[in-house]
């Protein structure tokens, strides 16, 4: 379904961000980064490297993780949305509090995301799984094991996601 009108360079569409249908005008050049932060004023998802390398920017689409630098806003159109913002009252979010999962933050949330959506898919996910997992996102301050703590907790104690 295609839901957007041209107007001078410029397409309204129409998103579901967090559980919320949104209508935004955009360039066809914005990716979804770009209209989160810029546009819909979601600035939890955060601009690292801009060439998915990072993941300070991963949000949900459908569930599963996506480098929100790497989209076109407009190819999230008929998908559902989560960021960050949306993610209340996660598991893995109490898991990161308690098992010290972050340091000066910046990657905090893309990671927050990705360990969501793996706890999801992969109730019973070993270190090999939680391992490949984590590669998609980089933590400059080196907090990988207390990450990797934070999600085995999950997983050990067959927490409800």
């Amino acid at each position: 379904m295609r839901c957007f009108m041209q107007i001078s360079g410029y397409s309204v569409i129409h998103l579901n961000v967090n559980g919320q249908e949104v209508s935004v005008m955009i360039k066809p050049s914005h990716t979804l980064l770009y209209v989160l932060r810029e546009k819909l004023s979601l600035t939890g998802a955060k601009s690292g490297c801009n060439n998915g390398d990072c993941g300070a920017c991963t949000v949900l689409i459908d569930d599963m993780p996506v480098k929100s630098c790497l989209m076109l806003a407009v190819e999230a159109v008929g998908h559902k949305i989560t960021t960050i913002e949306g993610l209340e009252n996660a598991a893995i979010q109490e898991a990161f509090v308690r098992n010290w999962g972050f340091q000066c933050g910046y990657c905090t949330s893309g990671f927050l995301m990705v360990c969501h959506a793996l706890t999801k898919y992969n109730p019973h996910a070993d270190d090999t799984i939680i391992e490949e997992w984590l590669q998609s996102n980089l933590c400059r301050c080196t907090g990988y094991e207390e990450i990797e703590n934070a999600v085995k907790s999950i997983i050990t104690n067959h927490i409800e996601v």
